[in-house]
């Protein structure tokens, strides 16, 4: 075997999760300068049954930890400022039962259940954008852009509108639409297969035609409907309680672990159809199942919240470029997207107190900076 051959087989076996040459049980995951920069770094943990392995990126964990500092600072400052502002001990005295009445309803009742919803929002629409982006190969392969956001929108807004319906009722047709859509799309951009640029293709003018029907929909109604409406479509997580969490915690403890499982997959996704299928990877099934978890992850974000934008767009590619990984950093992925939705809704609520904007207003104005900066950054490579 040459030189290159050998660094082909080392990359294809360390983005595949094996260690080179299939005899370490734990080493380096050290490849050298492979083709298309695909390098991954660190050490491959694997059990004794060869069924179990785990990449350990020196990196990652650095900047995973990072964001964990960042993301606590954001927790506390959000849980103690305010119109009533309260201390930290009071915070963690009514977290264990053991507050005021007045600081159990604005720390339990209030801000809590909104904070957490905020959090897994954020990690459930970034990883949905990282298993859409991979999926594609193409940093435009977000939910929000190929269609999945709007059809959730277009389920909630025909529930209100033309069924006032309540607000459970909103988010389960915030989850139907999403779900019909993502199938819709999936069927209608299959061709012997599902190619990432025709799922694009086909996303985005299902996202025109659905943005384009809430709207109509909007102008048809009467002035009370079209606020309400109006007011969910920007993406809010005003007077957020308990019942959102519950059912979107259960979600996210369901599909964010099912991402994860398919992270290897998604790996191998990347080096083209043909090279998966010679590593053993099914990979119609396997992009259909990712298609399932990525749609389901932001349709239930969706419906706790609203269509929150530049969240799945923008987390997943600054997550790799923060840990340089050549393939979907799930985990920083998740704790950025929950960094950047609590972080908005932080300085929503406060920037301009005692009103209190959408937090889908301050994504969409993180999102211009950043497509600002990325298209800054691509015209200088030219």
């Amino acid at each position: 075997m040459t030189t290159t051959d050998g660094q082909e087989a080392a990359r294809v076996a360390s983005v595949a999760g094996l260690p080179a040459g299939g005899t370490a049980r734990v080493g380096p995951a050290a490849v050298g300068a492979a083709a298309g920069g695909l390098a991954p770094r660190g050490w491959v943990l694997r059990d004794r049954a060869d069924r179990l392995s785990l990449r350990v990126d020196g990196r990652s964990v650095a900047v995973c930890g990072a964001l964990l500092a960042v993301l606590a600072a954001v927790c506390v400052a959000t849980m103690i400022t305010g119109e009533y502002a309260v201390s930290p001990r009071e915070v963690f005295d009514s977290l264990r039962g053991q507050g005021s009445a007045g600081t159990d309803f604005v720390v339990v009742t209030l801000r809590l259940p909104r904070l957490l919803t905020g959090l897994m929002v954020g990690a459930a629409l970034a990883v949905s954008g990282a298993i859409f982006q991979t999926m594609t190969a193409n940093p435009l392969g977000s939910p929000d852009i190929i269609g999945f956001t709007a059809g959730s929108a277009t389920g909630a807004v025909v529930v209100i509108l033309v069924l006032h319906g309540t607000v459970y009722e909103t988010s389960l047709g915030a989850v139907a639409g999403g779900v019909v859509t993502a199938v819709a799309i999936y069927l209608l951009s299959f061709r012997r297969g599902v190619a990432g640029p025709r799922l694009i293709l086909v996303g985005i003018g299902a996202a025109a035609m659905l943005t384009a029907l809430n709207s109509y929909l909007i102008t048809r109604a009467t002035l009370g409907d079209a606020i309400t409406a109006q007011t969910w479509l920007l993406g809010s997580l005003n007077r957020r309680g308990w019942e959102e969490v519950r059912p979107l915690a259960v979600a996210v403890a369901v599909l964010l672990p099912a991402a994860a499982c398919y992270g290897r997959r998604m790996s191998m996704l990347t080096m083209g159809g043909d090279t998966a299928k010679a590593l053993g990877v099914p990979v119609e099934r396997s992009r259909l199942a990712l298609l399932a978890v990525g749609a389901a992850l932001a349709s239930c974000a969706t419906a706790a919240a609203g269509p929150i934008g530049f969240v799945a767009l923008a987390a997943p590619q600054l997550a790799r470029h923060l840990a340089r990984s050549p393939g979907a950093a799930l985990l920083p992925t998740a704790l950025l997207g929950a960094l950047l939705v609590a972080s908005s809704d932080l300085a929503a609520q406060r920037a301009f107190a005692p009103t209190q904007l959408p937090v889908g207003v301050a994504t969409n104005a993180v999102g211009g900076i950043y497509l600002v900066w990325l298209l800054s950054r691509q015209r200088r490579g030219l």
